[in-house]
């Protein structure tokens, strides 16, 4: 108790309030997130450029080895107050399922343009495009509770992963093989602390990412034209892959390591500081799920069509453009016009909680 209070006390006066803890967001997520969403984003701007360059294939496998996940990991870590209570739940259906139908019809109709595909059936069960982030989320948090009461959850998350990819019957139906194999990740964000982001940013980590990502990009390189990168989406099992079942339970625990540590080196050099796009790092939903209508729109419209976009000077201005971009759509401006879509608040779709005070009136009326 204060100096204050205990005076307070003395004189007979109630002591006045101990000060609210302060709520103030940890610039360095933030940061984290928007510097993920940027990579996400130019990944999906990389796409066109991979064929005619060994190099900005090897650059665009790096990346997907370690962008979601990192993406994932902190989406666990800030999911650990899950606790099923109705004013969660409520969350999950205007912040993740409403979203999610909303973007799914949209990307659907869009697309039955850029495609070229007029008959595109809208399917709420099989997500387009990068909305299945939102359907994976919202089975992740769900289980949230299940994962905080098992022993040993990460190597049981593992082991779902790992017999995920021996089963190419899972089919497409909620993208449910992406969301069980990327299910280690999230769990490891629900088991992380604070000081486990403190140990990764340490100076020490920082100087190792240098040659670990320059060493990362080499083997990249080399693995180009002798692996698929589909083994970093994480949406297809082994065989689907053109490899023998056995693979996918090497494979999973091997890529697992290999992007905790490509996600230890991106986090050590995320600044913890207040920057000019910490701001940003609260609206990377908004970037997630409108710069897919950009890169979308850039294939379709002859964007990649000139020759000089293929070589390194094009490369690096559709990387500048892509960042740019996404920057844009996380800015506060499109997230107040675009709120009611992407986070709407809809109280008429949920009754009213009671308070304590009307259940023991109801309670004492029956």
């Amino acid at each position: 108790m204060s100096q204050h209070a205990v005076t307070a006390l003395a004189r007979g006066h109630p002591a006045p309030p101990s000060p609210a803890p302060s709520q103030q967001r940890d610039a360095f997520f933030d940061n984290a997130k928007y510097a993920a969403i940027v990579l996400v984003a130019v990944g999906h701007a990389w796409e066109p450029l991979r064929d005619g360059s060994r190099a900005v294939s090897a650059a665009y496998m790096l990346v997907y080895a370690f962008h979601m996940p990192a993406f994932i990991i902190i989406s666990g870590y800030f999911s650990r107050g899950f606790d099923g209570r109705p004013e969660r739940l409520k969350r999950l259906v205007t912040g993740l399922i409403v979203p999610y139908v909303g973007f799914e019809t949209a990307y659907t109709l869009f697309t039955r343009w850029t495609d070229q595909e007029p008959d595109r059936p809208i399917s709420l069960l099989d997500p387009l495009y990068l909305t299945w982030f939102l359907v994976a989320l919202f089975l992740w948090r769900l289980t949230t509770p299940l994962w905080q009461r098992v022993r040993l959850p990460l190597p049981l998350a593992l082991g779902v992963a790992m017999l995920a990819t021996l089963s190419p019957t899972i089919g497409n139906d909620l993208d449910l093989q992406r969301a069980l194999q990327f299910l280690p990740y999230f769990v490891l964000g629900l088991s992380l602390k604070p000081e486990h982001f403190r140990l990764v940013r340490r100076r020490a980590v920082r100087i190792a990412a240098v040659p670990v990502f320059a060493g990362a990009f080499a083997v990249a390189y080399w693995a180009v034209p002798r692996m698929t990168g589909g083994w970093f989406y994480h949406r297809d099992s082994a065989q689907e892959l053109g490899a023998p079942p056995w693979y996918g339970v090497v494979m999973t625990p091997v890529l697992f390591v290999c992007s905790l540590v490509l996600v230890a080196c991106f986090l050590s050099w995320v600044p913890g500081r207040r920057m000019w796009c910490t701001v940003l790092g609260t609206g990377t939903l908004y970037g997630y799920l409108l710069h897919g209508f950009v890169a979308q729109g850039a294939k379709y419209g002859g964007w990649y069509d000139p020759a000089w976009i293929h070589r390194p000077p094009g490369a690096i201005v559709v990387t500048l453009v892509a960042g740019a971009i996404v920057t844009l759509l996380c800015t506060p401006p499109v997230r107040r016009a675009l709120r009611w879509v992407v986070e709407p608040q809809m109280p008429w779709l949920f009754r009213r909680e009671e308070s304590a005070p009307d259940r023991e009136r109801v309670a004492a009326r029956a």
